[in-house]
This record gives structure tokens, sequence and C-alpha cells, in this order.
């Protein structure tokens, strides 16, 4: 098998195609020959070892991918070999030829989904939906306000927001990320620059409560960094925060925010969910795959790359520059 390996420590121009022995599943598991790898900011982390896992090295990364299932393990129905399946393979080995998985987290895809679709959704909408259905709560008629609202999780919070039935606002870095999200079916967009001074984040808290009519129910944060306090100050009573990554940066929020609000501050970690709870994982991928083949959310595929450029890829994700889903194609 071939695949794209961090060797050492250190960002996306570090990593090398590397040839080794393709791996075998074992008892519960099934070996996939990989067509297509979702890209994930996470991905940029776990190279550095910035990530919450710190893999062996060589290692490839990439959480989530899409293909065919050429082999199985003990314990597995024999059946399953020529599968097409979107698969979550952990937190890493995706941008690689082939992978291994246990077989709950491969899931049958139809023959009418693409691979590179297939492989864009696992993570973000996976993601997503945990956050907002298990973590938020989130209830129809409620205010969701997302912050990079145009990247992979952002833009797949949108989608499920709207098909929630919440009134949502879409927060990014420009005029043009807005009107991706609109015709995801933003509410409303609020464009907030790239650096924040104190009067700036004054006018995003403010922006936030205009937006909303008083403050946000929910807000999806996978961004961090010095948005958090201003977010935080535009929630409505009882309130959920949802943290979800940290592009810009681990903020430090002043807690006597949440004593004001009554709001909460709540963690979203959907691959230790995914663990700890395979059977709810295997719901929500259910109810997103419905939800799918309803029209409610479409995946959005902005740009793929070849596996032997998949440093490009990530080099995207670094710069905060995708909109939408960034996937390599493998051959």
């Amino acid at each position: 098998m071939r695949a794209l390996m961090s060797v050492q420590p250190g960002g996306p121009e570090t990593l090398e195609m590397v040839e080794q022995e393709t791996p075998k599943p074992g008892r519960g598991e099934v070996l996939i020959r990989i067509h297509a790898a979702g890209c994930n900011f996470p991905d940029t982390l776990i190279i550095k070892d910035l990530y919450q896992f710190k893999p062996p090295r060589p290692f490839a990364p990439g959480g989530e991918a899409a293909g065919v299932i050429e082999a199985v393990g003990d314990g597995v129905d024999a059946s399953r070999v020529g599968q097409r399946v979107a698969a979550a393979v952990g937190a890493f080995g995706g941008y690689a030829t082939h992978a291994v998985c246990g077989e709950h987290a491969a899931m049958p895809i139809p023959d009418a989904m693409s691979f590179e679709v297939a492989a864009g959704f696992i993570m973000t909408y996976g993601t997503s939906y945990y956050a907002l259905k298990n973590r938020a709560v989130l209830k129809a008629g409620e205010k969701l306000v997302v912050l990079g609202a145009a990247g992979g999780v952002g833009s797949a919070a949108v989608e499920l927001g709207k098909a929630m039935g919440a009134h949502v606002t879409a927060c990014v870095s420009s005029e043009a990320k807005a009107e991706f999200c609109r015709e995801l079916g933003a509410d409303e967009t609020i464009v907030y620059p790239r650096e924040l001074d104190r009067d700036a984040s004054k006018a995003f808290a403010g922006a936030i409560k205009e937006k909303t009519g008083g403050g946000a129910d929910a807000l999806y944060d996978p961004v961090g960094g010095a948005y958090c306090e201003p977010s935080l100050r535009a929630m409505a009573w009882e309130g959920r925060y949802l943290v979800v990554g940290f592009p810009a940066g681990i903020p430090n929020p002043p807690l006597n925010l949440t004593l004001l609000k009554s709001c909460q501050i709540m963690g979203v970690f959907w691959g230790a969910a995914v663990m700890r709870d395979p059977a709810g994982h295997a719901e929500n991928m259910g109810q997103i795959a419905s939800m799918m083949a309803d029209g409610k959310l479409k995946p959005r595929i902005t740009k793929t790359f070849p596996l032997e450029e998949g440093a490009e890829a990530l080099k995207l994700l670094e710069g905060r520059e995708a909109t939408g889903k960034i996937v390599l194609t493998v051959n």
C-alpha cells in the first residue's frame, strides 16, 4: 500500500509518500481499499504532535475515508467484501490506499453517492450533529450562532441547524464566505475581522445580540482564540456554548460570564464519543443519512487534491482559506 506519512513532527511540508505492507484486518475488522479521504483541521494538528492523540511514527493522518471493503477479519460476514462504504477510520490512517477499521465504523453507502461526498461527511456532520443534538439538545425555534461557519464542521453545523429548525447566524471572516453560508441556508451572517482588538470584540458581541434578537441559545465554536469572550458575552440566558476547536488559539474566558448568563460551556469531543458510544454514533449517522436522502443536507466538496498533493490541502486548512469540504482522491 501507499500512504502519505508523517515521518517527523512538523507542518504539511514534512509529509512523505511511503510504500509499506498492506495491513490485514483482525477480528471484527474490515480492510478498506480507499478511493477518497476527507481532510479536517485536526489533521494539521496531529502531524505537529498538537492533537489529543500522538500516534507513533510513521503514521498517515486522516480520520475519514470512503472506498470498497477488500477483506474482512474473523467474525465479520464475508458478504461485506465488495461493499461500498464510508468509514471513520480513527484519529489517523486515512491518507492511504488502504486502512483497517472496526466493521461497525464502516457504513454502507448507496451506489449513487460518490466516494468524494462519502469521504467528506462523516467527521464534519458527525461532529456537528453530536454537538447540536447530544450536547446542546438544540430545539426548533432556538437561536444558533456558528463561528467559522464556512469551514468543514462549521458549514455542516449551519445545514444541520436549519434542518433541526433553528434560526442560524453564520459568522465568518469574509463577505465571500458569508455568501457561501447564505447559500447553505443561514438566516443571518456576520463578517468578523481576522484580528479582534477591544473595540472589534465589543462590536462582534453586539452584532451577535442584534442578529439573534438578544443572544444565542446555542453557540458553536470551532475557532477559539479571541472570539471566545465576545461570544460568551452574547449568550442568551441559559445558553449552551459548544467548544469544538482552537485554530485561533486556546482561550481563557472570564468564568464570571457563565454566572451572569447562567450559561454552560460544553466540550465536544466527537472522536471519543464514537468510541464510548458506538450505538449512539450509529444512530446519529443513520439520522444524518436520512436527512441527506431527504435533501436537507448537501455536502459541499469545494476542492479535491490527489493523495500525493495532500500537503497542499492541509496548507489551505492551516491558512483558514477553505470553504466547505476538501477531499483527497486516491488512485
